[in-house]
C-alpha cells in the first residue's frame, strides 16, 4: 500500500516488513489440498486463513465465539477486500498478520491483513474487513457492548 510506513519484525532469523506495528501473527504453509488448478494456493484458502487469524486475535484479546453468543453480539463482516499480489505454492513458509486499525467506538471496526512469504519477506496478499456489531438473534446492527469496547478499542493501531 503506497504511503504506508513499514514496520520491521524479526521472525526466525529473518526480518519481515509489516504495514503496521505490533502484528498478531500466525505461521501458515499451503498444503497439497490448498493448491488449485493453476498450481498455486487457491484464493479461497487465504480467505479461510483470514477468518482463522481474526478469531485467534479476538480470542487473544479476550473475546471468543462463546463470549459473542453469551452477549448476543458479534462483529460481522460487512465488506471484505483482498488484493492477491503474488502466488504461493505448496510447502512455502508464510506468515499471516492482522491488526485492528479503525473503530468508531459505537458500531464498526476495521481489520487489516498482510500475508508475507518468509523466505524473502515479499507481501503476497493484503486484505481488509469492514466489521459491524450486530445483535446475533435479530441480525441487526447494534452498539458494541462494553466488553467489546474494553477488548478491541485498546488494540486499535493508529494509521496515517
Amino acid at each position: 500500500m503506497a504511503g504506508l510506513e513499514h514496520h520491521r519484525h524479526r521472525q526466525e532469523g529473518s526480518i519481515l516488513n509489516w504495514d503496521y506495528p505490533n502484528p498478531f501473527t500466525l505461521p501458515r504453509t499451503p498444503e497439497a489440498a490448498d493448491i488449485d488448478g493453476l498450481n498455486h494456493t487457491n484464493n479461497a484458502v487465504y480467505v479461510r486463513w483470514c477468518e482463522q487469524i481474526g478469531w485467534a486475535h479476538s480470542e487473544q484479546l479476550g473475546l471468543s465465539l462463546e463470549d459473542y453468543r453469551r452477549l448476543d453480539r458479534a462483529m460481522a463482516i460487512r465488506r471484505g477486500e483482498y488484493d492477491y499480489i503474488l502466488p504461493t505454492f505448496a510447502g512455502e513458509k508464510l506468515t499471516l498478520a492482522t491488526w485492528l486499525v479503525g473503530g468508531d467506538g459505537k458500531l464498526s471496526m476495521e481489520r487489516r491483513f498482510q500475508l508475507v512469504r518468509d523466505s524473502d519477506g515479499a507481501t503476497v496478499l493484503r486484505g481488509r474487513w469492514d466489521l459491524v456489531c450486530i445483535d446475533i438473534a435479530a441480525g441487526k446492527p447494534r452498539r458494541m457492548p462494553q466488553a467489546f469496547l474494553d477488548a478491541y478499542m485498546p488494540a486499535i493501531v493508529a494509521t496515517k
